[in-house]
């Protein structure tokens, strides 16, 4: 359980609020707007009303004494930054914040922010490589070269065992774990046995996910 600040309660930040809260984080909400605070309240630990551009607001806050502090302000870009800026002069430990560009993730970056959240420029990535790709069920991105990607067992792969198929070799990805109707089946070994009822955690870069299976 971390304890997390939570500045900016609009459509963004109360989703943020729902699902930090089902994972049983502390949150304290901060938003300038009453009416957001009060409808993001079921889903937060404690909340304040006020400007998080107000150096003296945010020293009252311990910025200190938070594990994550998210800047999830909206269509205002000035407020976000100088929030950003104020959170890191404060102490906070790590600075999450919002963009809605590119210029906006540069800017955030070198005012105060350890790291960056683009939910659209992520989202339309995720998409169209889950969309445009044949027989993709999932996709997660590691980092800039790998990722995570959910694929269903290749016919000419059942009945035979991960040592036998040795893709690690052959084309240099790794099967991490299988899933059975959708839930999670464990790790494999060596001779783990594939069967069409499963689908494949897979680990590696796209180009090579994609010759593999054929995306």
């Amino acid at each position: 359980m971390k304890s997390i600040l939570l500045i900016g309660l609009g459509s963004f930040g109360t989703h943020m609020a729902v699902q930090l809260s089902q994972r049983g984080h502390q949150i304290m909400g901060v938003d300038k707007n009453e009416e957001r605070v009060n409808e993001a309240m079921p889903y937060l630990t404690d909340a304040q009303i006020g400007d998080s551009t107000n150096k003296e607001f945010l020293s009252e806050l311990d910025i200190s004494g938070f594990d994550i502090c998210f800047v999830t302000v909206g269509k205002d870009f000035q407020s976000s930054l100088e929030t950003t800026s104020l959170l890191n002069e404060l102490g906070a430990p790590l600075v999450v914040s919002r963009a809605e560009s590119d210029m906006q993730e540069k800017f955030l970056l070198r005012n105060g922010a350890d790291e960056v959240l683009y939910p659209e420029k992520q989202l339309a990535k995720w998409a169209a490589i889950k969309y445009g790709s044949k027989h993709l069920l999932d996709y997660i991105e590691i980092d800039e070269n790998n990722a995570l990607f959910e694929v269903p067992v290749p016919s000419s792969w059942t009945g035979h065992t991960i040592a036998r198929i040795d893709v690690r070799k052959k084309h240099n990805i790794n099967i991490i774990a299988v899933k059975y109707g959708g839930k999670f089946g464990g790790p494999v070994m060596p001779d783990t046995v594939l069967t069409s009822d499963m689908t494949l955690l897979v680990m590696g870069d796209y180009k090579s996910v994609q010759k593999c299976f054929r995306l």
